[in-house]
């Protein structure tokens, strides 16, 4: 692997990083960082959201307005050729290659017109057989990237509720991106201070699990003592797919605030023992679905093993997404068996609102000094979550992940992460997830019967 820093020892380390700071800051002088994408699955899986109809147009979506009522969208006998004629039509081609265009440059309103108009053409094809298919490849052929079929799917599943009809194209979609987008294609490339400005940027508008508010919390995270690795595709090649962000440990890390502090001293990587996966961020919801996080794991793995042999053990420090929106939910009769403690399980008996309660005795705890009894029922009541099964997968998305990986649960953490969104996704709670190599198939095997596995000291629980 490349050295993570190139700079010349000869230079002012302090005045280097401020340059460095202030040319990518300059790079694009954002006003204020990007907010963070919400996660609904690992974001480690970011969810699509089915949106309203877009703000009135203004400045440059006024102006393609304007340019689209000039310019007209193609008539439907048109539409239909980029469907029916041969991939080597000029016409057709020449047609997709002006309509792909056209869909890039066009606000929300525009692409959804531009949309249902492939869907009412698509209506009519009799047989329809590969006919859908064909439109995909004629665009993926006229097009430079990929970037047009990757944003076209996720304004597919933005508005796939809004048109009648499209979510048979998107499926259609769906299926060949999955192809083109196979593991085998994919280069993993580390990501560092001395990376272009423009991809750290994208580090800051993609991270999905914990804000980056700074340059120097961005520096922080791609530093020499950490280590960050994303997936590209050949056909674009100045996106991020998904990255992971690594720190090193002498031992499994329990707070997420420790390890995002700039200000805490660094380790020595030399004397790591533990690799901590503590974020991990799709960045296209085009690709929703099509899952490579697992290789992605997997081949940071390897990769770390090649460079720091004496690594012994590799685990996650990850978010509870899910954990207080479930607990607010439930009865005192569905919580009275979880609990140990005799008081516990009869005050919450027959108190349809135990669960509400106990998300705000949880969080009031972990901001202040919890008893040890509060604590015990709030990871009991974690743990519980995290092995809950709907349809043979974990209910919770990040452990349908992990665990889908063949990872076990390993621990449960309190207090790990006190931000306003770790308070309210889990009370404050993380959970480390444990990737053995060796005992991942079994740990596979044991999901697929309905039983996740947990680490030694979580089997009371």
């Amino acid at each position: 692997m490349p050295s993570v820093d190139t700079r010349s020892s000869e230079k002012d380390p302090v005045a280097d990083d401020a340059t460095r700071a202030s040319e990518l800051e300059q790079s694009k002088q954002p006003a204020t960082l990007p907010a963070v994408v919400e996660n609904a699955a690992v974001v480690e899986n970011a969810a699509v959201v089915e949106e309203p109809a877009d703000k009135p147009a203004s400045g440059l979506m006024a102006r393609l307005t304007r340019w689209l009522e000039r310019d007209p969208l193609p008539e439907p006998e048109e539409v239909l050729s980029l469907f029916t004629a041969r991939l080597t039509d000029v016409a057709a081609n020449r047609q997709a290659k002006q309509w792909s265009a056209k869909y890039l440059a066009s606000d929300g309103k525009a692409r959804r017109q531009m949309l249902a108009a492939l869907v009412q053409a698509s209506n009519g094809l009799e047989p329809r057989d590969d006919l859908g298919l064909r439109l995909f490849r004629r665009l993926y052929a006229q097009a430079e990237s990929l970037k047009l079929l990757v944003e076209m799917r996720a304004d597919m599943l933005r508005w796939r509720k809004q048109i009648s009809g499209l979510s048979v194209l998107e499926k259609e979609l769906e299926g060949l991106l999955t192809a083109w987008f196979d593991v085998g294609m994919l280069e993993l490339r580390p990501i560092t201070w001395d990376s272009p400005a423009s991809l750290l940027e994208k580090l800051i508008q993609y991270e999905a699990v914990h804000e980056i508010r700074s340059w120097e919390e961005l520096k922080h995270r791609v530093a020499g003592h950490r280590r960050c690795y994303a997936f590209f595709h050949p056909r674009m090649q100045d996106e991020p797919l998904i990255f992971v962000e690594v720190a090193f440990a002498p031992q499994m890390a329990g707070n997420v605030q420790v390890l995002l502090d700039p200000q805490v001293p660094a380790e020595d990587i030399s004397k790591a023992r533990w690799a901590i996966f503590y974020s991990i961020s799709n960045t296209q919801a085009g690709l929703k679905g099509i899952s490579f996080g697992n290789f992605l794991l997997k081949r940071v793995i390897d990769q770390l093993l090649s460079e720091l042999p004496k690594l012994k053990s590799f685990a996650t420090l990850s978010p509870i997404p899910g954990f207080a929106d479930w607990l607010s939910k439930q009865s005192g009769d569905d919580l009275a068996p979880v609990f140990s403690d005799k008081a516990d399980k009869q005050q919450a008996q027959g108190d349809p609102q135990a669960g509400v309660k106990w998300v705000e005795k949880l969080r009031l705890a972990a901001a202040g000094q919890p008893s040890d009894a509060v604590q015990k029922a709030g990871l009991r009541l974690a743990v519980h979550y995290l092995k809950s099964m709907k349809n043979g997968q974990p209910i919770d998305p990040v452990a349908r992940f992990h665990l889908g990986n063949g990872a076990r649960i390993e621990r449960v953490n309190w207090a790990a992460d006190c931000s306003a969104k770790g308070m309210a996704q889990s009370c404050g709670i993380m959970v480390n997830y444990l990737y053995e190599l060796d005992q991942l198939d079994d740990n596979l095997a044991a999901l697929a019967a309905g039983k996740p596995k947990l680490g030694m000291n979580l089997r009371w629980r």
